[in-house]
C-alpha cells in the first residue's frame, strides 16, 4: 500500500537527517519541517505502526527496509526534479516547492521518462 503524501515527506526528512550524520529523533523532525511536535509524535506512531520505522528506547529513529526505499525514492525524484528547474532557469526557492508536489504525483513511468530525458 503507498503510503500518503505526508508519511512520504516524513519518511524524506528522516533519511536526509540521517545522512547528515547524527541520530534522528522526533524534535529533529519538528524542527526540520516546522512542524509541532504532537503532530510529529502522531505521524511517528503511525509510520512505527506501518513499519517504515522503528525507535528505540532512547527515542532515535531508523527506517526500515520499506521505509527506507520509499524515501529513497522520493529523496531521488526531489533532487533530480528541483536540479532540472533550477536549470531551466527557476529560482531554487520556487523549484524545491515545485518538486516536492511533482514528487508525490508524478507516476513511475514519467518519472522514468524525465529521468532518461535529463541525464540523457
Amino acid at each position: 500500500m503507498k503510503p500518503q503524501e505526508s508519511a512520504e515527506n516524513y519518511l524524506e526528512a528522516i533519511f536526509m537527517l540521517g545522512n547528515a550524520g547524527s541520530g534522528v529523533r522526533s524534535v529533529d523532525i519538528a524542527k526540520e519541517l516546522g512542524y509541532s511536535k504532537p503532530s510529529v509524535s502522531i505521524a511517528m506512531k503511525n509510520l512505527r505502526e506501518n513499519s517504515y520505522i522503528t525507535i528505540d528506547g532512547d527515542g532515535f529513529i531508523s527506517l526500515t527496509k520499506s521505509g527506507l526505499k520509499i524515501a529513497k525514492t522520493m529523496y531521488e525524484r526531489h533532487t533530480l526534479i528541483s536540479d532540472w528547474l533550477i536549470s531551466l532557469g527557476v529560482d531554487k526557492e520556487t523549484a524545491l516547492c515545485d518538486a516536492c508536489k511533482i514528487e508525490h504525483d508524478i507516476s513511475e513511468q514519467s518519472f522514468k521518462a524525465l529521468k532518461k530525458h535529463i541525464r540523457g
